[in-house]
């Protein structure tokens, strides 16, 4: 799932302004071992992870 899928289901107008708190839930998600943060088919590590990326549930 794309973290702009996040922000814009919050039904505001101003999704874009939500995304960087999105992106911050998903690292908290990282950490608990809930979420891998991806990029091209391969997990990164969130801290250096620059452009787009998938949320993915963690198998």
């Amino acid at each position: 799932m794309c973290p702009s899928e996040v922000a814009r289901a919050s039904g505001d107008e101003d999704w874009r302004a939500l995304m960087e708190p999105v992106r911050e839930a998903a690292r908290r998600l990282v950490a608990r071992g809930v979420l891998d943060i991806v990029q091209g088919g391969r997990v990164v590590d969130p801290s250096t992870a620059r452009g787009p990326i998938r949320l993915r549930l963690r198998a």
